[in-house]
């Protein structure tokens, strides 16, 4: 199907005036708004929200009743435990499918227990790659991979931040007895 000429509409850009050209006004509002900003984040100002992190810390993260993150943030991963304290995933494989960044890596294996045929025998989560989107928490048919409101993770080394397993499930263990902030 063919566009007609007649659904075309042709819109010309107004010249600019010499001043305009200059951008000299345009340079000027913004500098006045870079000055306005900069005199106004001295001491509580309206527009400072600098917080003198590790003094102050996020505390008050908004939180839904049960437990979750309400809105967006996003903090380290944990790896959660059903009932009888084993872990909750059954390598469905779909946390790794879904990772746009390709940070999971999950190898399965035949499950020792009758309620499920797989689980994870090696479970990584490489947080340095991770870009936090949270779909593998989405994914996940049976909420075992969630999202805390832990942000203050550290590592000196690289291999310190792929979390396995064991360092998920350390993570569920610590988190799992907070109450929602």
């Amino acid at each position: 199907m063919a566009i007609r000429d007649e659904d075309i509409i042709q819109i010309e850009r107004t010249p600019m005036n010499r001043m305009e050209s200059l951008y000299l006004p345009e340079v000027i509002k913004g500098f006045g708004t870079t000055m306005r900003h900069f005199f106004t984040s001295f001491g509580q100002g309206k527009t400072s929200r600098t917080m003198q992190y590790p003094e102050q810390r996020r505390e008050h993260m908004p939180v839904t009743e049960g437990g979750q993150n309400a809105g967006n943030f996003r903090g380290v991963h944990r790896l959660n435990r059903d009932e009888d304290g084993r872990v909750r995933c059954v390598a469905c494989m779909m946390c790794p499918t879904l990772c746009p960044a390709n940070c999971i890596h999950i190898e399965a294996g035949e499950s020792p227990w009758d309620d499920r045929e797989k689980y994870p025998v090696k479970f990584e989560i490489d947080e340095l790659r991770c870009i936090f989107c949270g779909m593998c928490e989405e994914a996940c048919p049976v909420d075992a991979i969630e999202m805390t409101t832990e942000y203050d993770i550290v590592g000196l080394t690289r291999p310190e931040m792929i979390f396995d397993k064991n360092k998920l499930l350390h993570v569920y263990d610590v988190t799992v007895g907070k109450k929602p902030m």
